[in-house]
């Protein structure tokens, strides 16, 4: 199947996004190679997010827009799941390739043609993505990922990948779960350092409950639940202290897996998945002290 004729099902869940809906629409529309469809799911907006999806729905053929009710807060993770899942039920066109996408995002008109140029060589690669930006003063600062993970801010997989791994699982770790299920698979997956495929973030990652600092708490937890071992969690809390916010922002990564922990939070329930991310994450430790070691 060549790229011209990939199917592509974008989900986008929403909430209150009326900074930056009105972008992520405008890059969408510019597309070289159009979604199948494309289903914003509007997760009980109080702002004027319904107002901005009703005017583009009315101006775009293969958009289609789901409405669920004020939850009264955002629900994260598993909330996030919900909406997409949501999204997914009400998608009525074929597709393969399917793709999770947030609202606040700015990227290429050839975004979608060029990433499907990547699916096309290599019919190993489940799930990829463009590396992630966001902007500071003056400067684009790259959010930092290694190149075997998508970005959670937009995903596009492979169908028939998608539902082997069993798609996304409905926690707050879906796309870090995802990944490590793809892997154990035998499957590929990148994030791409294509400047074609640049994804500029129009909000800082981890605040979108509007405080940055729970939402490192909630990291922590996620890896918790996931079933990280902490030396690896400590070692990406001290990696992320350079990052905005700095120094705290790590610790506070480090301090809400400790404080899941105390509390014994359950964990992501498949023990040979933790066994083995546990390995992968060891594996990556050693090879950073090797890397860095006396030459």
């Amino acid at each position: 199947m060549g790229r011209a004729a990939a199917r592509v099902v974008i989900v986008s869940p929403c909430r209150d996004e009326e900074a930056t809906l009105q972008q992520t629409i405008d890059c969408m529309r510019a597309q070289t190679h159009r979604p199948e469809q494309w289903v914003i799911v509007d997760d009980g907006s109080k702002d004027r997010t319904p107002a901005i999806l009703a005017e583009a729905v009315e101006e775009i053929p293969w958009l289609r827009v789901v409405r669920r009710p004020d939850r009264g807060s955002r629900k994260l993770g598993g909330g996030v799941m919900d909406a997409f899942y949501a999204g997914l039920e009400a998608a009525d066109a074929d597709y393969d390739f399917i793709a999770k996408m947030d609202v606040d995002l700015e990227f290429s008109p050839r975004y979608l043609e060029q990433i499907l140029e990547y699916f096309e060589r290599d019919p190993r690669l489940a799930g990829a993505s463009g590396k992630v930006y966001r902007r500071e003063g003056d400067r684009l600062v790259e959010e930092f990922m290694i190149d075997d993970m998508v970005a959670g801010q937009f995903k596009l997989y492979r169908r028939e990948a998608f539902e082997r791994i069993g798609g996304f699982v409905r926690e707050v770790m879906w796309d870090g779960i995802d990944f490590h299920r793809a892997r154990m698979a035998g499957y590929k997956t990148a994030s791409l350092p294509d400047p074609e495929l640049r994804i500029l973030h129009l909000r800082l990652m981890g605040s979108s409950e509007g405080n940055v600092y729970r939402g490192r708490l909630r990291w922590g937890r996620g890896q918790w639940f996931m079933g990280s071992a902490f030396p690896y969690v400590f070692a990406s809390g001290v990696f992320r202290m350079r990052e905005r916010p700095h120094m705290i922002g790590g610790l506070f990564i480090i301090l809400g897996y400790l404080l899941a922990a105390l509390r014994r939070e359950r964990r992501y329930p498949d023990r040979a998945f933790r066994r083995e991310l546990r390995r992968w994450q060891y594996a990556r430790l050693a090879a950073l002290v090797r890397d860095r070691g006396p030459r």
